[in-house]
């Protein structure tokens, strides 16, 4: 097993290339209060359920300083649905109003002890994990959330307070790793 983030690590840099056609890393969202890391993916039918989510979510919270950050980090001569190519076509299709970046060495997961998709890291404006773990506790039907985690802990970090539970277990498909 990979080091795993724990609350407060500081968030691993990166430089990864997105579906827009540029080099991300995370000295580009500096000016945000807080960053959402997502590993993603294209295949899993755990991300499916949550892409319209996500998506509103990053609607949501952008106008208070929250930028998401998407994370496809799986092998793609076994998944060929995940190769950079069918992200494109899904950042396009979907409308993703985020970036939607491609891990193709699997670094970026391993640096941040990534396991499933959808996982999320939460980072403060200092880019310390303040909250890790799943998007609510409802992937099947969006209309029988009761618990909203990703959206809690962000609402608490914005109010510049603890974020009340720092840690959910991520639920989803496993990251297809490279053999």
């Amino acid at each position: 097993m990979d080091h795993e983030l724990q609350i407060r690590d500081t968030a691993p840099d990166f430089t990864l290339p997105g579906t827009d056609g540029k080099q991300h890393g995370l000295a580009d969202y500096a000016e945000y209060k807080a960053l959402v890391v997502i590993f993603t993916c294209n295949h899993c039918p755990y991300v499916k359920a949550y892409d319209d989510r996500i998506i509103a979510l990053q609607d949501e919270f952008k106008e208070r300083g929250v930028q998401f950050i998407g994370i496809n980090s799986n092998e793609d001569r076994n998944y060929p649905e995940d190769s950079f190519d069918n992200m494109v076509k899904k950042a396009k299709e979907k409308g993703l109003n985020y970036p939607y970046l491609r891990d193709e060495t699997q670094e970026t997961a391993h640096a941040y002890g990534a396991s499933h998709t959808p996982q999320i890291f939460v980072f403060d404006g200092g880019r310390k994990l303040r909250y890790k773990g799943k998007i609510d506790d409802n992937w099947r039907d969006p209309s029988r959330v009761r618990e909203r985690f990703l959206s809690d802990a962000l609402s608490e970090l914005l109010e510049g307070g603890d974020v009340q539970n720092p840690e959910t277990y991520a639920i989803g498909c496993t990251i297809k790793w490279q053999r």
